[in-house]
C-alpha cells in the first residue's frame, strides 16, 4: 500500500537520524508536545467525542467506551506521561558492560535504538502519545495504527504532537499514523519488513494473535491480562478484601486486573460471604465453582472455558482451592503471564508463589493494578509484555533499545 510504502521510507530516513540524536533535543521536543496536549485539549476532547459517539451509536461496551474516553484530566496524565519520559535518562549510548581481552581489544556492549517501531492497537488513544514518546526517546521512530473507533482522537493528538515536534527540529518521518484502518492495512503493516524492525500489538486476543502469527519482523506480546489474586489460609481478611476490591473494581477495562479470585480452602466459609457481599456492593457479577456456590448461593456457575477468560468488565471467576499447590497450578493453567498476586501472613509460603508462579510480575500482599510503567518509575510503557524474549513485563525505553559490540583496538588480528 502507497501510505505505508512512504511512511516506511520516511521512517527508515529519520531512525537514522534519530539513533545519534542528542539527548536534548530529544527531551526538548518531548516537552513541547507534552505542551502541545495540554494546549489543544480541548480539540482533542472535541474529537474524541465523535469516537465516543460513534462507539455508542455502534454498540460498544461500557468497558471499550471508557477506554476510548478522553478527559481533561486524562489528558493531563497523558501529557505527563510524556513529560516523564523527557525526565528519564537517555538509555541511547549506554555502555552495558565491558571487558579487556588478554590480546589487548576493549569490548563494550553498548545499547543502541530498535530502529523503526511499528505498533498496532485498538480503542486506546492514549497510547498514541505513549509509544511515540518512548520511541522517540529511546532513539526509534515509529508507525502507529491505531483502530477505526478512535480514528478522531488518534488523528487529533498525533498532528498536535507532529507540529510541536517539527518546530523543535525533529526529523520528518520521526512518528506517523497509518490513516487507512482497513484490515487490509494491519495486514500490509505486519508485512513491512523492508522498513519496520520489530512489531508491537496492543489489544486484545485476536488482535495479539493475528502479529504474532502473521507479522514478517520480530513481534512482542503485550497485553492481555488473565491476573489472579490466591488468597491463602492464612492472612489479613481486611487486607484481602481491600486488595481484590482495588485490583477488580478500580478500572475493570485494563489488563492489570484482576479477573479470578481464588481462596483456599481452610478460610473459604469465613472469607468469601463477606468477600462476596464488597463485591456485589461494586456491582461486580461473580461466578464461581461449585464450592463458591454451596458457601454463597446467589453465585452463578462458571463454565470451565471461562476460567482462561479475560473479562474486562464488572464479572469475576471465584474458585475455592484446596492448597498452595493448587493454585499455583491453576494459576499457570489458565493465566496469560501478566500480573499474579498472593495475599498471606506467611513468609515461606509467599515466596513459594514468587519462585513458581509464571508471570511478569508477581506480588505478595498488592494489587495487581500497579503493573504498570508509570507505577514502576519508569514513565509512560508502551504495553506489558507478557512474552519472556528480550523484554517482559512493563515496557519502558531500556525495553525499546536493542544493544551492539563496540570493539577497541590497537592493530590486532586474528
Amino acid at each position: 500500500m502507497s501510505e505505508l510504502i512512504e511512511k516506511g521510507k520516511l521512517a527508515k530516513a529519520a531512525a537514522q537520524k534519530l539513533a545519534v540524536a542528542p539527548t536534548g533535543l530529544k527531551n526538548a521536543a518531548l516537552r513541547a508536545m507534552a505542551q502541545a496536549l495540554l494546549d489543544k485539549s480541548g480539540f482533542i476532547i472535541a474529537e474524541n467525542q465523535k469516537d465516543l459517539d460513534s462507539g455508542a451509536a455502534n454498540g460498544m461496551s461500557d468497558s471499550l467506551l471508557d477506554r476510548l474516553k478522553l478527559t481533561p484530566a486524562r489528558i493531563e496524565g497523558i501529557a505527563e506521561g510524556v513529560r516523564q519520559v523527557a525526565e528519564l535518562p537517555d538509555p541511547v549510548g549506554e555502555v552495558m558492560s565491558g571487558v579487556k581481552r588478554p590480546n589487548g581489544l576493549k569490548i563494550n556492549k553498548v545499547r543502541v535504538p530498535l530502529g523503526v517501531v511499528g505498533v498496532i492497537y485498538e480503542a486506546r488513544p492514549n497510547v498514541t502519545a505513549d509509544v511515540t514518546a518512548l520511541c522517540l526517546k529511546a532513539g526509534n521512530a515509529s508507525i502507529l495504527r491505531g483502530g477505526k473507533e478512535a480514528f478522531h482522537s488518534n488523528m487529533a493528538i498525533v498532528s498536535v504532537m507532529l507540529e510541536a515536534a517539527d518546530a523543535a527540529g525533529l526529523p520528518d518521518g520521526s512518528f506517523a499514523l497509518v490513516e487507512d484502518t482497513s484490515r487490509e492495512s494491519a495486514v500490509a503493516l505486519m508485512k513491512l519488513r523492508e522498513y519496520l524492525d520489530v512489531m508491537i500489538p496492543r489489544g486484545g486476543a485476536g488482535l495479539i494473535k493475528s502479529v504474532v502469527e502473521n507479522a514478517t519482523m520480530p513481534a512482542i506480546e503485550t497485553g492481555v491480562g488473565n491476573c489472579h489474586v490466591y488468597v491463602d489460609k492464612e492472612c489479613d481478611f481486611e487486607m484481602a478484601e481491600n486488595i481484590v476490591i482495588n485490583a477488580k473494581t478500580s478500572r475493570v477495562s485494563v489488563c492489570n486486573a484482576a479477573e479470578k479470585l481464588l481462596v483456599h480452602k481452610n478460610i473459604a466459609e469465613k472469607f468469601l460471604p463477606g468477600m462476596t457481599a464488597a463485591l456485589i456492593e461494586k456491582n461486580v457479577e461473580i461466578r464461581g465453582c461449585e464450592k463458591t456456590r454451596e458457601i454463597c448461593p446467589g453465585v452463578k456457575p462458571i463454565p470451565e472455558e471461562e476460567w482462561g477468560y479475560e473479562y474486562l468488565d464488572y464479572i469475576i471467576g471465584v474458585k475455592v482451592v484446596d492448597s498452595l499447590d493448587e493454585a499455583i497450578a491453576h494459576i499457570n493453567k489458565y493465566g496469560t503471564g501478566h500480573s499474579e498476586a498472593i495475599v498471606t501472613s506467611d513468609y515461606q509460603r509467599a515466596q513459594r508463589f514468587l519462585d513458581e508462579v509464571d508471570a511478569a510480575a508477581v506480588y505478595v500482599n498488592a494489587s495487581t493494578r500497579f503493573t504498570d510503567g508509570f507505577e514502576f518509575g519508569l514513565g509512560a510503557e508502551i504495553g506489558i509484555s507478557t512474552q519472556k524474549l528480550h523484554a517482559r513485563g512493563p515496557m519502558g525505553l531500556n525495553e525499546l533499545t536493542s544493544y551492539k559490540y563496540v570493539i577497541y583496538g590497537e592493530g590486532q588480528i586474528r
